[in-house]
Order: structure tokens, then sequence, then C-alpha cells
């Protein structure tokens, strides 16, 4: 056995020699390649030879005494599977050092994968974007009008000439809603989402918190007509019914912040019912999930944030007013009737004339009013003591989108000095950066720009002239720098805080 084991030793002592002069001879064919680096070469060496020795151990226990003798012969003996092995290794090795040497960088041999994929890395970005902001790009366009057909859906063509750095939105006319173009009785839609999209789309639901109110009661009405097809989860499946009723709706009028988030907690709550619930509980529970929704994000924050800015509206104050914001419509009469004393300056702007409604609900509720349109706010402002505004949205990086002039407000106020609060529910918080009104923004109908006095419209026949173009804006984004506070149902916070709060709003859900 001895004998053996000493054998053993002289044979792997000679393999080892004749390995490294293979590899000496590997090197100096591959001395042309000015970028492979001599430390890669080393790490290709170190491989075999850790391997080499046990294995030829082995191999040579088992191998019959009379090929002993054969080691102290000049001719090397026959290759063994695990010196195959190791050599095609090396050679591996090599290849790919010197490949990564050709590519320029050959201090990482082993990151060729990750650098095939750095290329596609800008990609991404391009898929972000949804689909009703690329509307001048005909590829997305055509992905749009596929994914419309497969749910039964009718692309909505865009309506009149566009402004050039507008092209990529939907401009619609009210003159040709969505349901003209489909049969009710053979559709997929649930009847009172067609009644709902075709309420948008006539703007007779405006305001986010409103459009957020009758979504969630449609989905409910949905939710109660419901039934699980055989074989069926009603988990996936509801989830896949609602597809085509989100796609409907955004065709009409394109979904807002509020709704977007409502939907997000929607979904989830169908997909967390188990499988072992029963439809009807399933359905009853998801019923109760709308309710509270609407009660706690809705209601109960109006409330809360009420409270919150019943503090900052002091006795004898000016406040200005833009539009007609639910929410700042309710604070402004809660203060009132806890017997706060103040006045209220509405301001208005064409072609919406929003403000003509908030009048009348201030007014109706006793409250002081003065009505003036947004051409004027500079001449009013130097009276005004708070200016209170309501929001679209509140975006991640602090903007604040909201009815378009409220921008134009917010900076005349700091000109002023006059304190600008905005007052918002965390719900229409969202996690999408925004600095311009140009990329992601809403083109309502340009016939409503159109205006007839003393019998005579100039804009009339607008569409016949090809160089006249009519932009009828929907939101923009005022900076945090116009911002004093926010006035929310968690309290009060600076723009700066919205990132926070959308990191404890995920950590919670």
């Amino acid at each position: 056995v001895a004998s053996h084991q000493a054998e053993g030793k002289e044979l792997s002592k000679e393999e080892k020699q004749r390995l490294r002069k293979e590899k000496k001879q590997q090197k100096k064919n591959k001395k042309d390649d000015k970028n492979v680096g001599e430390t890669e070469k080393e790490k290709t060496a170190v491989v075999p030879a850790h391997i080499q020795p046990t294995q030829t151990k082995k191999e040579l226990n088992a191998a019959p005494v009379s090929e002993a003798p054969a080691a102290g012969e000049k001719a090397a003996p026959p290759k063994s599977k695990a010196e195959m092995r190791a050599e095609r290794r090396a050679r591996q090795e090599a290849d790919r050092a010197a490949k990564q040497g050709k590519k320029g960088d050959p201090s990482q041999p082993l990151s060729t994968a990750k650098q095939k994929v750095l290329p596609s890395e800008p990609q991404p970005v391009v898929k972000r974007l949804p689909e009703h902001i690329q509307v001048d790009d005909p590829a997305v366009l055509k992905k749009l009008a596929k994914k419309l057909e497969r749910q039964q859906i009718p692309l909505r063509p865009d309506y009149g000439y566009k402004v050039s750095l507008f092209s990529h939105l939907h401009q619609y006319s009210r003159k040709a809603p969505l349901t003209q173009q489909i049969s009710i009785p053979s559709t997929v839609i649930h009847p009172s989402i067609v009644r709902l999209g075709l309420q948008y789309s006539q703007g007779i639901i405006a305001g986010s918190n409103s459009r957020c109110i009758a979504l969630l009661h449609g989905f409910k009405q949905v939710i109660r007509d419901y039934t699980t097809p055989p074989n069926e989860e009603l988990s996936r499946d509801l989830v896949n019914k609602l597809k085509p009723y989100i796609s409907f709706l955004n065709q009409c009028r394109p979904l807002s912040a509020s709704m977007g988030n409502a939907i997000k907690y929607l979904k989830k709550e169908i997909s967390n019912i188990s499988s072992q619930c029963k439809e009807e509980e399933a359905k009853s529970k998801l019923q109760d999930c709308i309710d509270r929704y609407i009660e706690e994000k809705i209601r109960l924050a109006a409330k809360a944030i009420s409270k919150s800015a019943y503090e900052k509206i002091s006795e004898d104050d000016v406040i200005l007013v833009y539009g007609c914001s639910s929410l700042v419509n309710y604070i402004l009469c809660d203060a009132y009737e806890k017997g706060r004393n103040f006045r209220v300056i509405v301001v208005d702007s064409r072609p919406r004339l929003e403000g003509r409604e908030a009048l009348r609900r201030l007014v109706k509720k006793g409250i002081r009013c003065t009505y003036v349109l947004i051409t004027a706010v500079s001449y009013i402002l130097p009276e005004v003591s708070k200016v209170f505004l309501g929001a679209h949205a509140l975006l991640a990086n602090g903007y604040v989108m909201s009815r378009v002039g409220t921008s134009q407000i917010a900076l005349v106020a700091k000109a002023y000095n006059v304190p600008v609060l905005v007052c918002c529910e965390t719900y229409k918080f969202c996690e999408r950066v925004q600095t311009d009104s140009f990329v992601s923004n809403e083109l309502d109908d340009p016939d409503d720009l159109i205006v007839t006095r003393k019998g005579t419209t100039q804009l009339g026949k607008w569409q016949e002239t090809s160089s006249l173009r009519l932009l009828n804006l929907v939101y923009d984004v005022t900076p945090p720098d116009f911002v004093d506070l926010v006035i929310t149902d968690l309290g009060m916070i600076p723009c700066t805080s919205v990132p926070v709060v959308l990191r404890v709003k995920n950590v919670d859900q």
C-alpha cells in the first residue's frame, strides 16, 4: 500500500509539472492579445492545480500496478477526464478574458453579462409613460387599439387640430361621446359604467372627489350584479372583469390620480379574498370595503382637514378661493357655522366658470362674497389675508396639480406676501413626479373656448383655418416654493413631506 501511495505522489507531482508546461504554452499562444492581464491567467491556472491532485490520486489508486513505471518516461501518459476538463475550463476562461480585453475593460472579466444589459437600461423609462400621453406615437396608438379591440371597446378618435406642444395628449369632442360608437345590448360593459362614462365625458360629474365617489359607487353596483363563472375564482375573475370597464372610463375621460388610487385599493382588496370564502360573503366584504374607503378617505378626511383649517382662519379674514373645490367649500361653510366671521373672494376663469357654483354654495350659507375673474387677481390681492386652494393631486416632488390657473394665483400671492394654503386629502397623494404642465396633462374640448356675443361667433369655423389651433388645458402644476402649507387629514405639513406620507401609506398597506 505504501509503495502505491508513493507512486501516486510522484505521478501527481509530475502531472503538476506537465500542467505548468501546458500553461506556459498557452501564455505564449495568447501573447498577441495585449489587453489580457497577467493576473487573469494566474487565476485560470489555480483552478486545475487545486482540482487535479485529488482526482489523479483516485484514478491512480483504481489503476493497475503495471502502469506505474510509465511515470519515469519522458512521454506523457494518456490524459484523464479530469485533465481534459481542467484544460477546457482554462481555455474558456482565457477566451472570456480575451473578449473582455477587446471590449476595453480587462479589470472585470466576468461582467460581460451585466454589460450586455447596460445598453437596454434607458428603454424602461419610455415604457413607464402611460399610453394616454403618447398619442403622437403610431406604435403606441396601434398597441392601444389592439388592447381595446380585445376588450371589445372602440377607440375614441381625436378631435380637431392640436397645439404641437400637446400633440402627445388626447383631445376629444363632447359632441361625439364614446357611447355613440358602441351597441349597448351586445357590449361587455355594465350599464352603470356606461352611464358613468357618459357623465364623465359630458362634464356632468366633475371634480376629483365627485368623480372618485361616483366611480366607487359604479363598481359597487358591478360587484352586486357579479356572479362567478364555473371553474373560476372570484379574486381572479373579478379583477379581469374590471379591466375593460377601466379602459372604457379612461377613453371617456382620463382617470384622475384619486381614481387611480381608489382602483389600486379595490384591486388589492379583491386579490386578498380567500378562495374558501363564499361568493355572497365575498361580495358583501368588498361592498363594505368600498363604503369604508369613501367614509374614511373622503368624508372623515374632510372633517379632519376642516378642523385643522379652522385654526388658520382668523376673525375678519379676507380669504381668496379659486374655482370650485368641494373640500374648500366644506371648510369655509364649516368655519362659518362655528361662528368665525370672514369674507370670501371667489376667483373664476373661462371657459368652465366653476367659481359660480362655489359662489352659489357660499352665498346660500350666508357668507359675504366677492366674485372676480382671474384677470383681476393682482388688483384684488392687496386686501386678501389668506389664499385657500384645492388640489387635483399632490405629486411626490411636492408640486401641486390643480385646475389650470392655480399656479398663476399662487405666484401672484407670493409676490404680495400672502400665505397660500393648499387643502388636500392624503388619498390624492401620488407617486408620480412632474415639474411642468406639458408632459402629463389633459386637453378639454376646444369648442368650449368658442363664445357667441350678440348673435355672432368669431371662432365658429376655426377648424377650416389650418394655421389656427385652440388649446383648452385642464390642469397646471404649482411649485412647492409658492405653497406655504398643505392641510391634510394627517395634519399640517410642508410640500416636501409628501414622500414621507407616501412611504408611511405604503408600509400601512
